[in-house]
């Protein structure tokens, strides 16, 4: 069985970061959290532990009451930035150093950590809810006084769950019971591994024999198990029951396991817990949730220290033509805060309202509908993605297969020829039930269709036959479950198996006439087009394995006692098994390129003697104590020669809706496209050939299995010698290769057009994602939709969960959330892109906007004798970057250099931002220069034009630098929004209807004259005409790249 496939995931190292939980790990002691160790559980007594164990809740949060407001806090100020206007703030407690009155430094201050805290509070109360309703899921408990309701926060270990059929499974428990009457169950465990593959489980023998559940509490019985551990494929652990004579022991493994996070598939079963909270092995293969801070956010952070440095070099400059005279040291402190405006406070302010605005926008998107911002601190992330790192089952396809092609060497069949099967089923059974005497003469197109049709049947009965699917019954409401058992009632039958692939193929079959009915442990009933049924009796049974890569079965029809030997499997495996034919590899060829799953189903007839030869054989081996296996795979494969190959099967799991358009968007905006998968190698290869995440063109390196440095150097030189190929490396070899040979396989994998890793772990997808950061410096994104997805999700810079069929649990977790995996190209084409672009200019403008009055400010001082004076006093300094400027310049975050269709038809442009152009060092020095000019120009032209007093220079200085914001802001726009014409003209009203009550600062009767109208139109014209003809003489003779497409 694929689910015993030992797979260890690669332990992380600890990395001492901001990436993980703020004091999480520190206090484990101090919180009483021990080392897991192996443990005793008392079936129904959970008050009989012997050591203490984790609440059974699941909790996602950041923070928990009391840490939250340190933590964010101390996230605010462990940034530069933040932590410069705090000690601004608290020195002017200092009476030698206040400049202004107190409200000017601490309002803003306290305004920027509000909105932070706030925001924060809103995400931690939302995901607070998100867990509360997962903890607050109801489940049946068995306790003395009978069956009880309990919510999954409240289980403990020890306790008896009953689990219903699609039931999420609560707590890592041990099978006790199932109401199924094979004794077994199906498990759905793709948001656990990833496979989609269902899972048999097998109950304790002991307690299945059991009359009713009931009686698992009269009995005196206990499970002793391994200590909680991350390996979800391996369980080792006993049964004991002491009251019975003698007392029973039971080994237990894997197969008698319920992990949580599993989903039962069939049947209601029993189980005791063993394991909860973070002790469970879905949440000991997650990562800690962790503050993740933008790229940009650590670039304007990088800014911000440089204009520090500016800021501390004008000042020296100050008091070094000053001579260093008096108490210069303190002229220094003052001339630090004077300048202080050189670092904008609101910078902060309007990036962090920005990002509320883009997150609002993304929500009310309806052409991506159902879209969730569940962090609203990097949604210029998604502008700037390099490598995107996605999960198959899920995410890409939809877990649902569907029969394509049965090719039979000569004819092959289609979905639109599925009818004329289903001709040749009916008309081999048609004339077997007429069963009419032989026909002398019968002419060649009769005879060619007779071994057509018997050619057909063979093939399909094969299908029909060589599986592990059972048929189930349930009650649909009008005809109850034994009455439709016993007539084999169509409506009410469901198939269970390990694989759909295989649920796919037996659902053709009956679409094609021939029905499997029933089946259990020793006989298979098929029912015919005219509704007789065919009885066949199991012999033996060869289960798939992920080492031989095939499935065998043999059984005796009941109505004539042929013995037949049926096979199906790969097509690497099969060829060297059938007999000679020339057209398997070319034919497989063909249908994997199409992105078809290929099985090559094969028979051999057998007689009793030679049946009965092999099972002595076979049970001999059977017994053997050593080399057990080897002996066994032996005796079945002196079956496995020359037998009759009968047809190909081609399956495909259907993808999501725009799956292929959407990857190609992808790789045209210049990203990488990682696939990720826990499903195995051939799945994932088709998978990646359907979706053309490796295109027709383009060859496909498989990495062969390496176990050692001496293999897994050799096969790194093959790989090394190949070029645009795409690599596909299982979770076993890429832990080798990242063993010894780290950097080297890094450095091929990322040359690579795309990668695909299957049978990977949890903890190595967020390995992946941790390398390619580390090895890159490139941004990375990961998609998923299931439980095994999260750590990758919350590793990656940008974690966008897919809301699948099969849980919320990755969507939650993540970032983003999305409906459809095709909705993807439009966040990172349309919204990422508008999102870092919008927020490079609000940045740049703001800060230009401070350096402005920083820069009149120093031509001030220098004039009048390099005094430490402020030359705009009060209410002037907190308005001009409040109510006189900050309306105009946050309406910049509505606007876009091209229409959204634009962005999605040439996703080239989204591969500029790549290169992050909008915000570099070059655009950040164009716009130090814009502003040391206008503020120069402004504070000169008002010193040369006033008349007599002093105040005067402050109305024209001040007027013009307003006008002056406003007409940049004008120049700055690419593409008018109403709301910025409003918020331009609002703001201009504000200042003149402000000027009645600033008689303090601004001498209201000469600003109604006419001298003080010209002088300000003359300095407004020479600060910002030249700005303007720059600007049209750049679009006329080099325009940028978007303009071409615009216009």
């Amino acid at each position: 069985m694929t689910d015993n496939i030992p797979l260890q995931p690669v332990r992380q190292k600890k990395r001492m970061d901001s990436k993980h939980r703020s004091g999480c790990c520190e206090c484990l002691r101090c919180c009483g959290r021990r080392d897991p160790r192996p443990r005793t559980v008392w079936l129904g007594h959970p008050e009989k532990r012997d050591q203490r164990y984790p609440r059974n809740v699941i909790n996602n949060q950041k923070y928990n009451f009391f840490t939250f407001l340190p933590g964010v806090l101390f996230n605010q100020f462990k940034y530069f930035f933040n932590l410069y206007f705090l000690l601004l703030a608290c020195s002017q407690f200092v009476v030698e150093m206040r400049l202004g009155a107190l409200y000017t430094y601490w309002v803003p201050l306290g305004f920027v950590l509000a909105v932070t805290v706030i925001r924060e509070a809103a995400e931690e109360i939302r995901c607070y809810m998100r867990d509360k309703e997962v903890n607050s899921q109801i489940y049946s408990k068995l306790t003395a006084r009978g069956t009880v309701k309990v919510k999954s926060s409240n289980i403990q270990v020890g306790d008896l769950i009953i689990v219903e059929k699609n039931q999420r499974v609560p707590a890592d428990m041990i099978f006790l019971r199932t109401s199924e009457k094979n004794g077994s169950c199906f498990l759905r465990t793709d948001q656990l591994d990833g496979e989609t593959d269902w899972k048999l489980r097998l109950p304790v023998t002991c307690t299945q024999r059991l009359p009713t559940a009931s009686d698992l509490l009269q009995i005196r019985s206990y499970v002793y198990a391994e200590e909680p551990n991350i390996d979800i494929h391996n369980f080792v652990g006993t049964f004991t029951r002491e009251d019975s004579d003698p007392p029973v022991n039971e080994s237990l493994s894997i197969e008698n396991t319920l992990w949580a996070s599993t989903v039962i598939a069939s049947g209601t079963v029993v189980g005791v817990v063993l394991c909860t909270g973070r002790e469970l092995r879905s949440v000991m293969n997650t990562s800690n949730p962790r503050s993740k801070i933008g790229l940009f956010d650590l670039e304007v952070n990088c800014l911000t220290k440089i204009l520090f440095g500016a800021l501390v070099v004008v000042s020296l400059v100050m008091v070094a033509l000053q001579h260093f005279a008096g108490r210069w040291y303190l002229q220094i402190i003052r001339f630090l805060l004077l300048f202080s405006n050189i670092i904008p406070i609101s910078l902060r302010v309007n990036l962090d309202m920005g990002k509320i605005v883009y997150s609002w926008v993304i929500r009310r998107d309806s052409k991506i509908p159902g879209t969730v911002v569940r962090s609203s601190t990097i949604p210029e992330q998604l502008g700037r993605i390099s490598y995107l790192l996605t999960d198959k089952t899920g995410t890409l396809t939809q877990n649902e297969m569907v029969f394509k092609r049965l090719h039979l060497g000569t004819v092959a069949y289609g979905l639109d020829s599925m009818d004329e099967v289903q001709s040749h089923i009916f008309s081999i059974y048609t004339q077997q039930s007429q069963d009419p005497p032989a026909v002398k003469g019968l002419t060649l197109a009769t005879k060619v269709r007779k071994t057509m049709s018997s050619r057909v049947h063979e093939a399909v009965k094969a299908i029909a036959l060589c599986h592990n699917v059972t048929p189930v019954y349930e009650s649909n409401g009008v005809t109850d479950q034994a009455e439709a058992e016993r007539h084999y009632e169509d409506s009410c039958r469901v198939y269970q198996a390990s694989s759909p692939d295989e649920v796919a193929l037996v659902q053709w079959t009956e679409s094609v006439g021939l029905t499997l009915v029933g089946r259990d442990q020793s006989s298979v009933q098929l029912r015919t087009p005219g509704g007789h049924i065919l009885n066949f009796t199991i012999l033996q049974i060869f289960p798939f394995t992920y080492e031989s890569k095939r499935m065998g079965i043999i059984v005796r029809d009941e109505s004539t006692g042929e013995i037949t030997f049926y096979m199906k499997g790969a097509d690497v495996v099969m060829a060297g098994i059938v007999q000679y034919n020339d057209w398997l590899e070319e034919e497989c060829g063909n249908m994997a390129r199409e992105g078809l799953r290929v099985l090559v189903v094969a028979k051999k007839s057998l007689t009793e003697e030679q049946y009965q030869d092999f099972e002595a054989r076979y049970v001999q081996a059977k017994l053997s104590v050593h080399d057990r296996s080897l002996k066994v795979a032996t005796v079945i494969e002196s079956l496995e020669m020359e037998m009759e190959l009968l047809c190909l099967t081609g399956v495909e799991d259907q993808l999501q809706t725009d799956v292929r358009p959407t990857l190609e968007t992808l790789r045209n905006a210049g990203i990488k496209v990682w696939m990720l998968t826990g499903d195995k190698l051939e799945t994932a290869t088709c998978t990646a050939k359907n979706a053309h995440l490796v295109t027709r063109t383009q060859d496909i390196h498989i990495f062969r299995l390496v176990t050692n440095r001496g293999e897994a150097h050799l096969e790194l030189n093959a790989f090394r010698r190949k070029h645009d190929c795409a690599l596909v490396i299982s979770g076993d070899s890429l832990e080798v290769c990242l063993k010894y040979y780290e950097y080297e396989f890094m450095e091929l994998a990322c040359q690579c057009p795309a990668v695909v890793c299957c049978r990977c772990a949890p903890t190595q997808k967020a390995q992946i994602v941790r390398l390619l950061q580390e090895r890159t410096g490139r941004l990375t994104c990961a998609v998923g939709d299931g439980g095994n997805d999260v750590s990758m999700i919350q590793e990656a810079d940008c974690g966008v969960g897919v809301e699948g069929k099969e849980g919320k649990q990755a969507s939650l977790a993540a970032d983003f959330s999305i409906t459809q995996f095709k909705h993807l190209g439009r966040l990172l084409m349309v919204h990422g892109r508008n999102s870092y672009k919008r927020s490079a200019a609000l940045s740049q403008f703001v800060i230009h906007r401070s350096l402005c009055i920083s820069t009149m400010q120093a031509v001030f001082s220098s004039v009048f004798y390099f005094a430490s004076v402020p030359l705009y006093q009060g209410f002037l300094i907190i308005g001009y970057s409040t109510i006189y400027t900050m309306f105009p310049v946050f309406s910049l975050v509505l606007d876009k250099d091209v229409k959204s269709e634009v962005a999605m038809l040439y996703p080239e442009l989204y591969k500029d931002l790549l290169k992050g152009r909008p915000l570099s060092y070059k655009t950040f020095l164009i716009w130090v220069l814009i502003s040391i000019y206008q503020g120069s120009i402004i504070m000169y032209g008002a010193l040369l034009l006033f008349e007599s007093e002093f105040v005067h220079i402050v109305a024209i200085s001040f007027t013009s630098l307003i006008l002056t914001e406003l007409l940049m802001v004008a120049l700055t726009i690419q593409t008018w929004h109403w709301l910025m014409i409003v918020a331009e003209l609002l703001s201009l009203s504000c200042y003149i209807a402000s000027l009645v009550f600033l008689h303090e600062f601004i001498d209201v009767y000469f600003i109604a004259t006419l001298s003080f109208l010209w002088k300000v139109t003359v300095i407004t014209l020479v600060s910002c005409l030249p700005l303007y003809v720059l600007k049209y003489l750049r679009r006329r003779f080099s325009p940028p790249s978007y303009s071409k497409l615009t216009s």
